[in-house]
């Protein structure tokens, strides 16, 4: 790398994994003046870790999404000593579950009704066969605009000739309709009618069943962290405006304006802010505008929200074996995955529960999972209405009237104002060119003489892993690397070239 590399100026503007991975990584090359702006007074974005009655639990980022040699989050997190043994041996890493980790499941009905499994395994078969093929669609060849009108439109036809008694059908369709919640949760998505059915193939998973921190995600940020140098990090800096294309300041080719009034100069900035937050801020934040194409790209890319809402029991109302719990509504046989009416229905949203294990470390725990508007307006409430709501939902399936959680605490991550959702996913109309659209640097042109100005990192700007810790991580990495790239291939003297004559 010449010296001119060691000396340029970057600032990374956020401090999630991405931006942590992308600084972490030219400092170690030998970037010499690198530093990272973050809105809040943390670090690790929308890695959250918190407590819940004294114990560990995860507000955002839960799992390690396959978690196997070629999972960069894995390979830190066995290096830094944070996984619990079961996640490490060969035949958790070699499990491909295909992103369905085969959970042990209860399952309880509208009208207080315990059902066994097998009773809508036809269903979530079924399902689980769609959505394979939704995955198989490539671009212009899909019958159907989204994932959630083919599944319909599917199930119809082949439940005729599958399921042939009334009564079993109608449970069938309602136990697909929680499924279909599921999946919103599982895409981060208002709806699957949402979903581009040539888009959700682009989503690729790796082996290993999932796994997650003992001791917390936050395990990984603070070791990253703790090998950065002391100041690295500003907090509590938000930005206002990126103002770019600076050619006619010899200073400096970027200069971010924050919203205190500082200005910081760069040679180049790495911008890892979350999606949600581009969709609202974007036209303010660059100066000059972003081209069209890429702002066109962050309107068109789907990021919605997906929260949790944990809850404490004094003893548990589910089979010692359990490790889900799917809530079946008994009126939701026309296979929507959201509600009519959101203020006074939203409850309906939520799919069910995942329990937390071990108990020895939880005690009596469950996460529920709720997607979309309805998530969003969940956060609107006082948690004492939440748990009501929660507490009803609960008696009415259990068919037991005196259930009452001891408390809850759920996530909110719409209105947090810094990610203004949870992830990003593959809406319709998005293909692999929005997400090369996300992940290309400004200026767009080569000839211009600054080039790599305003680099983009994070989940989102990943085109395979978005939504995910390690698509943040490889991103940043990959930002990082074209700036190495840049400054060792200009540091390369130039070949004459042979004449032709």
């Amino acid at each position: 790398m010449s010296s001119t590399g060691t000396n340029a100026r970057v600032v990374v503007i956020g401090c999630g994994i991405s931006g942590i991975a992308a600084a972490h990584r030219l400092l170690k090359a030998g970037f010499q003046h690198v530093r990272i702006l973050e809105a809040t007074g943390r670090s690790g974005g929308r890695i959250k870790t918190s407590t819940f009655g004294g114990k560990i639990i995860e507000m955002g980022a839960n799992w390690i999404h396959g978690p196997s040699e070629e999972n960069p989050v894995f390979c830190l997190a066995r290096q830094y000593d944070l996984l619990s043994p079961e996640a490490l041996t060969p035949e958790n890493q070699a499990m491909d579950v295909g992103g369905h980790p085969p959970w042990i499941p209860n399952v309880f009905t509208s009208s207080g009704r315990k059902l066994s499994f097998e009773d809508v395994l036809p269903a979530v078969e079924m399902l689980k066969e769609l959505l394979d093929e939704s995955s198989d669609f490539l671009e212009g060849g899909e019958p159907w605009p989204s994932v959630g009108q083919f599944i319909r439109a599917e199930v119809l036809q082949r439940s005729a000739e599958k399921w042939k008694a009334n009564s079993e059908n109608s449970l069938q369709r309602c136990m697909i309709s929680t499924m279909m919640k599921v999946e919103c949760c599982v895409n981060g998505t208002h709806s699957l009618d949402d979903v581009g059915l040539g888009g959700i193939g682009l989503y690729k998973t790796m082996p290993g069943l999932d796994c997650t921190f003992p001791g917390g995600y936050d395990g990984l940020v603070r070791n990253l962290m703790s090998e950065l140098p002391p100041g690295v990090v500003t907090y509590n800096q938000p930005v206002r405006c990126i103002h770019w294309n600076n050619s006619d300041k010899r200073d400096a080719p970027v200069n971010i304006e924050c919203d205190d009034g500082k200005m910081v100069a760069a040679d180049h900035v790495v911008v890892t802010i979350p999606l949600g937050y581009l969709k609202k801020h974007h036209m303010s934040l660059f100066r000059p505008p972003l081209p069209l194409h890429k702002m066109h790209t962050i309107q068109r890319l789907g990021f919605g929200t997906n929260n949790k809402i944990f809850v404490e029991f004094d003893w548990p109302w589910w089979d010692e074996d359990c490790e889900v719990i799917y809530l079946v509504w008994e009126d939701e046989d026309a296979m929507l995955d959201q509600v009519q009416d959101i203020p006074g229905s939203w409850i309906k949203k939520l799919f069910g529960f995942t329990v937390l294990k071990p108990t020895e470390r939880f005690g009596h725990v469950l996460c529920g999972w709720i997607a979309g508007h309805e998530a969003s307006y969940m956060e609107t409430l006082p948690e004492q209405e939440v748990l009501h709501a929660v507490t009803q939902l609960v008696r009415r399936f259990t068919g037991n009237p005196i259930i009452t959680p001891r408390r809850i605490l759920r996530s909110q991550w719409c209105l947090d104002p810094w990610t203004c959702g949870s992830y990003s996913y593959p809406s319709r109309g998005c293909s692999v060119q929005d997400y090369e659209n996300m992940m290309e640097p400004l200026p767009s042109k080569r000839s211009l003489s600054q080039p790599l100005q305003v680099l983009f990192a994070g989940e989102a700007t990943h085109p395979c892993y978005f939504s995910t810790v390690h698509g943040a991580l490889l991103s940043g990495w990959r930002e990082a690397d074209r700036l190495l790239a840049h400054y060792s291939s200009s540091a390369r003297p130039v070949q004459p070239t042979k004449s032709k004559l």
